[in-house]
């Protein structure tokens, strides 16, 4: 029986889900299981669309179709959390099983705290994460230092400090060091994280640590919950996974793994923060660069603490309609709104048609936020800093109806 904090090599038993996953389908033979024992009543995964570039989030309410969702896209980027939210109504009313990096992870979080999801009825299958790379900036790179047509390259993965391409004829790796050193790499945000294993998802999974004959052939498992535990030890029951204990050699390594790659994200923040600046320079550079809004709300409706049923940003008293640019009255609500607890998941940035690096603002506050009063964002239910409130009746009310009109003195 699996428990709370083991650590196991695992592989699926199903040969058509071995044959197309990665690392032995544990994490798609474990989702399988729960579709089949209605342990969850739909799944939600990401699927390769056109490419290797296009990312499809995708619900799976048949067993068989999870074969075809087996593997992973480092150059599809997007968060799963929002979608729970807009399209599912925030599991209330259904079980779904996820597989998320550690940005869906603290999205659900953040979401929950909010009362927009019902955790209750989510099983997170967490997979470890060193980043995702823009699907425009993977073409771009793959062409450019790579040399490489990107429409001939069939698979992808980063490993061992490489990004490494399959294409017609072989495969090539860079280090991704250099590429980054160069401007090319990973999101900028994702460079930042500092979350590379999701151990607030029920298993956490991933290649690193897998040594020995288990390399290429298994995941490892870290079992996070409850929750975790039975899936794994009815699923391990049931024969459609087997396990064995994590190598002690296995799990050092993992260690080091992420290690060091919390210590890259060290480096990446000191770097982006600087060059961002202090005080009246900082704040000079974010009045610039977000002169540039559109006003295209992209960076709210992707956001997953945005969730509010009356956005202030809409209220004309606050900032002006039809104005583009608008006042930087519309940043400031956004920025104060979200400055304890920004997830730094890119999206505002990623999403954004002017280039505005959003996340960079939104994140260097968080940090700031996180060195003042100790709170870090979409780890645990602990509520943010400016979620606390003196009036009970007023935070009752917000927790009901989702407004963000705390007094209600003016009249649009």
């Amino acid at each position: 029986m699996a428990a709370k904090g083991d650590m196991v090599y695992a592989w699926t038993t199903d040969k058509e889900i071995a044959d197309k996953a990665e690392l032995g389908g544990a994490v798609t033979g474990l989702l399988k299981f729960a579709l089949e024992k209605k342990i969850v009543d739909a799944v939600l995964v990401v699927k390769k669309g056109q490419d290797i570039y296009d990312a499809v989030p995708t619900l799976v309410t048949n067993p068989a179709d999870l074969k075809n969702t087996a593997g992973s896209l480092h150059c599809g980027t997007m968060l799963l959390a929002k979608l729970v939210k807009k399209y599912l109504d925030g599991a209330e009313h259904m079980k779904i099983g996820i597989t998320v990096k550690g940005c869906d992870m603290m999205g659900l979080y953040e979401l929950a705290k909010r009362q927009q999801v019902n955790l209750d009825n989510i099983v997170m299958i967490g997979v470890n994460c060193g980043g995702s790379v823009s699907p425009v900036m993977a073409r771009k790179m793959i062409k450019e230092k790579f040399e490489i047509d990107p429409d001939t390259v069939k698979k992808e993965e980063i490993d061992k400090g490489q990004f490494i391409v399959e294409f017609e004829g072989g495969h090539k790796g860079i280090s991704m060091d250099e590429l980054e050193e160069q401007g090319y790499g990973r999101r900028t945000n994702c460079r930042r994280c500092k979350l590379k294993i999701p151990r607030g998802a029920d298993l956490a999974c991933g290649n690193w640590g897998v040594i020995g004959d288990k390399a290429g052939k298994a995941t490892f498992v870290e079992v996070c919950s409850q929750k975790g535990a039975d899936l794994l030890s009815q699923a391990e029951k049931a024969g459609v996974v087997k396990t064995e204990k994590a190598n002690e050699k296995g799990i050092e390594i993992r260690g080091k793994v992420e290690s060091a790659m919390l210590k890259l994200g060290d480096k990446w923040r000191a770097k982006d923060f600087a060059n961002l600046g202090d005080g009246r320079k900082r704040l000079e550079t974010i009045v610039k660069e977000t002169s540039k809004c559109i006003k295209c709300y992209s960076c709210i409706e992707a956001c997953p603490i945005c969730y509010c049923v009356e956005c202030s940003t809409r209220k004309p008293y606050l900032v002006a309609p039809g104005e583009v640019p608008p006042n930087f009255m519309f940043h400031l609500i956004r920025f104060s709104h979200i400055s304890d607890s920004c997830i730094n998941c890119g999206q505002c940035q990623e999403l954004c048609p002017m280039d505005i690096p959003n996340a960079l603002f939104m994140h260097a506050q968080q940090v700031e936020m996180e060195k003042m009063f100790g709170h870090t964002p979409g780890i645990s239910m602990e509520l943010p800093v400016l979620g606390f409130a003196e009036e009970k009746t007023e935070r009752e009310r917000l927790s009901a109806t989702g407004s963000d009109q705390i007094f209600d003195i003016f009249k649009a």
